[in-house]
């Protein structure tokens, strides 16, 4: 739902039910998105914070899933997380979506089947992501990065941050659905 607050217009996610995020996903069987976990504290998400839903699945911790909002509905895309002992190295990381630094192990590169033939057969994309999905409280200031991680100055207002960060994942969304 657009939500305007000054020159710039935002999508947030509405709440949504459990058929409709089940029916939302684009790169899942219907009896893989029936056999998905909500998160645990489903019924107290604060959706007037949100810009998408992203989750990690409480049942197959290895698999994560974003609902993002979109013109003609909702599109819930399925990632898999990298098996422990995959992640990188790196000292810190920045999330591709909201440009939160964070600790290595604050970012994971999350890896979605492209919808379709092409997914079925193996093409995938990757992003780098806050390990959380919490990109949408970060940029509020509601959840603080842990360790090293900050969130840097910006001279955006909040409006635009938060066009910036539905932007960054709707192009992920547009790779995924063009598979």
């Amino acid at each position: 739902m657009p939500v305007g607050r000054g020159p710039c217009t935002v999508h947030r996610v509405e709440p949504l039910t459990d058929k409709q995020i089940r029916s939302s996903f684009v790169n899942s069987t219907k009896g893989e998105a029936a056999r998905l976990k909500l998160p645990l504290d489903f019924a107290e998400l604060p959706w007037e914070d949100l810009d998408f839903l992203g989750w990690v699945d409480p049942g197959a911790p290895l698999r994560a899933h974003l609902v993002v909002p979109r013109a003609d509905g909702p599109v819930g895309v399925s990632l898999r997380v990298p098996a422990a002992g995959r992640t990188s190295a790196m000292k810190s990381s920045m999330c591709q979506v909201c440009l939160t630094g964070h600790a290595s192990s604050g970012v994971t590169l999350l890896v979605a089947p492209l919808a379709g033939a092409r997914g079925r057969e193996g093409n995938t994309v990757g992003i780098y992501l806050c390990a959380d999905l919490a990109c949408s409280l970060y940029v509020r200031g509601k959840r603080q990065p842990k360790l090293r991680g900050r969130r840097h100055e910006e001279s955006l207002t909040l409006d635009e941050q938060v066009a910036r960060l539905t932007g960054n994942l709707d192009a992920f969304v547009d790779r995924v659905t063009s598979g």
